[in-house]
């Protein structure tokens, strides 16, 4: 359904959360303004309502979370289900038994599924707990405390999690506590190279961009430099960049990786917590590359709507853990949650679907087509893969233009549509909708960006 909007936004009851938010909740985490932002009340497929009674649509499945729409029935009627029997279990003394199916779900979904042996899991509660598994997982298998990652990276906001984060918006507060084990090298972009070569090396027709050999040997290069010189037990990256502005990698960087990582005896983690579970198109974002990892961090559209995320690995390297003699390494009080693991158990088998599979894909190019239909001076890319699309705003020179990128969310909010902005200078219009999204509601929002590239970059100067 379209936006229905019959209030000012925020409405009255917003703005006195938003007043109680401000005297209890630490200043840092919600953004509080005159223009923002809105109370969630209720949601359903590509519908959100505020408190207020508005209705607006989601082009952010909140985070890709929720890919098979809002309150998806087949991750709902699990949930109610096993809330009748049990809320929660002790995950690593006595579990629930939809832990047990869970893990078996995920090394089916994932490293039997590649033909590449059994997966081991270690479950979590948030995306960053998943990659910092990964890590201890690093150290444990190789002995070596060193990781490889990359500018524009984002994996979470834990220390460790930090420490292989390439924002430095998040990094720069807590540089002082941060252990430096990490290396960080470019993450090859072919709309703004990193070896300072200017646009023009995709190859028109390709499902991806291509950038010139030469980029990826220098990049190649700093990596084989960093395992030379300093202990490193694993190379962790996101197939597709998703906080760092939807920017896709070069056809042949993930494959540069896993040949390194090869040859070198070095672990490939991929953090596929956003671009897992058909968001680009593919049940993961590697299949695109067909490249397969030694770890993989799954979350965000795992559950569909639970704080639950996981960290797989091939059994081999999994099994560098030692076996628990009666208490574990590596745990936390919720883990393996019965709620989270029942939904969990099903929306795999909704995304293993070929139907899933082919709508995603559906809504993918159509939504991209429609972006890239937008005429604007101030559109300098559209790229992504799926449904984890991109637009970057610039300037006339080609500098960042985050302010219009801030302003279309803030007005967009205010006709109906829930945006987000991302990349490194907030300049990017990051779209991660639902799978059921229609043709009215694409046209919606197209129509509404033509007309805020036409009207509101004067009103930034």
């Amino acid at each position: 359904m379209l936006p229905e909007i019959h209030t000012a936004i925020p409405g009255p009851r917003s703005r006195e959360l938003a007043g109680k938010l401000a005297k209890y909740e630490v200043r840092e985490v919600t953004f509080l303004s005159d223009d923002f932002p809105i109370f969630w009340e209720r949601a359903e497929g590509t519908n959100v309502w505020d408190v207020d009674g508005n209705r607006f649509l989601d082009f952010t499945s909140a985070f890709a979370v929720s890919g098979l729409g809002h309150s998806s029935p087949v991750v709902r009627k699990p949930l109610l289900e096993q809330a009748g029997k049990l809320l929660h279990a002790m995950g690593d003394v006595h579990p629930a038994g939809v832990k047990a199916d869970l893990c078996e779900a995920l090394s089916r979904v994932t490293f039997e599924r590649w033909n590449a042996g059994t997966g081991k899991t270690i479950l979590c509660n948030s995306g960053s707990e998943a990659v910092e598994a990964a890590l201890k997982t690093s150290l444990l298998h190789s002995g070596k405390p060193g990781v490889i990652y990359f500018s524009g990276a984002y994996h979470g906001l834990g220390y460790g999690a930090l420490e292989a984060g390439g924002l430095p918006y998040f990094r720069d507060p807590f540089r002082s506590q941060l252990a430096k084990w990490g290396v960080q090298v470019p993450y090859p972009s072919c709309y703004r190279c990193p070896c300072g070569r200017k646009e023009g090396f995709r190859l028109e027709g390709e499902p991806f961009p291509n950038c010139a050999t030469t980029c990826l040997e220098e990049i190649s290069a700093q990596i084989l430099a960093a395992i030379r010189q300093r202990e490193i037990g694993c190379i962790i990256v996101e197939p597709i960049q998703g906080r760092g502005g939807e920017v896709v990698p070069p056809r042949d960087f993930l494959t540069m990786l896993r040949r390194i990582c090869d040859a070198e005896k070095v672990l490939l983690v991929l953090d596929e917590i956003y671009t897992g579970f058909n968001r680009t198109g593919k049940l993961f974002a590697c299949e695109h590359f067909d490249v397969i990892p030694d770890i993989i961090c799954l979350g965000k559209a795992l559950t569909g709507g639970f704080p639950l995320a996981a960290c797989v690995g091939r059994a081999d390297i999994m099994d560098a853990w030692p076996a628990s003699q009666g208490e574990a390494l590596h745990t936390s009080t919720m883990l393996g949650n019965p709620l989270g693991c029942a939904m969990a158990v099903a929306a795999i088998a909704e995304h293993s679907k070929n139907e899933t599979q082919a709508q995603a894909q559906e809504a993918g190019r159509r939504l991209k087509t429609a972006l890239g239909g937008l005429r604007s001076p101030f559109i300098g890319d559209v790229r992504g893969a799926g449904t984890m699309l991109g637009v970057e705003l610039v300037k006339g020179d080609g500098a960042p233009f985050g302010k219009l990128a801030g302003a279309i969310m803030v007005r967009g909010l205010q006709e109906g549509l829930i945006l987000l902005g991302g990349g490194p200078d907030g300049n990017v219009l990051s779209f991660s909708p639902p799978f059921a999204i229609s043709d009215a509601e694409v046209a919606y929002l197209t129509g509404k960006l033509q007309a805020y590239f036409e009207q509101l970059p004067q009103t930034l100067a």
